[in-house]
């Protein structure tokens, strides 16, 4: 589905060469909580990950990727504790346990390194934009950090809560969780270390004091692979309109468990995911084909224009032939 989430993402890859993830390091250590030659694309795609050490055991990273997945190679590190925000996109992991969980825009989700270990991160809509901040808890047992250790935030109530044995990935989609991110992403990354350094520390107090938690997102990996299966098949298919029950009877799921899987990996139900992938083809076709807008319409499955014309305006704010006329 190309976005203009996925169009942003795309031009600030633009001199990133494909099949290549590019590591900056902002800092001074060479030594990372995370290694950079841990990251593989898979099967091709671009990335590129801005890395900066905040504090000794703290580090925070920007990633931006245009792939179907990147793979993560570490070792289960319990001690480790993995904080994810999403901005744009949706991304998932292997979390052991034949267990896939995904992450939204907007959503926060945190987790031990104990359970990634060595995971394929996929990436359902093609492309994915956030932050993670990763907290080596041994290294803040070793020597404690002084602007922590002035605060009321404690690092080892974060551990005992979220990286405990069997402790599962908690997600948090909340209205503070924004705020704290969002303007990491505009201020200037070559002097933002101050500030990055004083976001962490407000993301932290709001982590020991919020209540509110959900289990993320997930779904078995076999259920994984059915619903991407089905994904491809609907694609291709553009033209054609399946039901539910169709869909169940074709791969073999109940009607249930295929709504909630699919939601759980694309982030919206089937229909409503479906209606915005016409639609985003569609303005696609009118902006680089030369079919005409009758024959757009019965491409991307619509039985009459009239019907088309109504859904585009009602997405996009102009009718097709505005459209085409402002961007073709």
């Amino acid at each position: 589905m190309k976005t203009d989430a996925y169009n942003t993402i795309k031009d600030a890859l633009k001199d990133t060469p494909e099949q290549t993830i590019c590591i900056k390091n902002h800092g001074t250590q060479e030594q990372h909580i995370l290694h950079p030659q841990q990251f593989t694309l898979q099967p091709a795609g671009k990335g590129h990950i801005d890395i900066f050490p905040l504090y000794e055991g703290i580090e925070l990273s920007f990633h931006r990727y245009l792939a179907a997945s990147v793979h993560a190679h570490h070792k289960p590190q319990p001690h480790i504790l993995e904080i994810n925000y999403c901005r744009q996109g949706r991304i998932g992991w292997s979390m052991g346990k034949d267990t896939n969980v995904y992450l939204g825009s907007s959503d926060l989700c945190m987790h031990s390194l104990a359970c990634c270990a060595d995971s394929k991160m996929t990436l359902p809509l093609g492309y994915y934009e956030g932050i993670a901040i990763t907290i080596d808890l041994q290294s803040y047992q070793k020597k404690h950090l002084p602007i922590i250790t002035e605060t009321a935030v404690d690092l080892d109530q974060l551990y005992e809560r979220y990286c405990g044995p069997d402790k599962k990935p908690i997600r948090f989609s909340h209205p503070w969780i924004q705020p704290v991110f969002s303007q990491m992403f505009t201020s200037p990354l070559t002097s933002s270390l101050p500030y990055f350094q004083l976001k962490c520390i407000e993301l932290l107090f709001y982590l020991i004091e919020i209540e509110e938690q959900a289990p993320a997102l997930s779904c078995s990996r076999e259920q994984s692979e059915q619903i991407r299966a089905i994904h491809q098949f609907l694609i291709e298919h553009i033209d054609q309109r399946f039901t539910i029950e169709e869909l169940a009877k074709r791969y073999l799921m109940n009607t249930s468990s295929l709504k909630t899987a699919f939601k759980a990996v694309y982030g919206m139900p089937i229909a409503t995911y479906m209606k915005e992938y016409r639609l985003q083809l569609a303005a696609k076709l009118l902006k680089e084909s030369e079919m005409s807008i009758n024959e757009i319409a019965e491409y991307i499955g619509y039985e009459s224009q009239g019907k088309f014309t109504k859904a585009f305006k009602a997405r996009m704010q102009l009718l097709p032939t505005q459209y085409r006329k402002e961007r073709h």
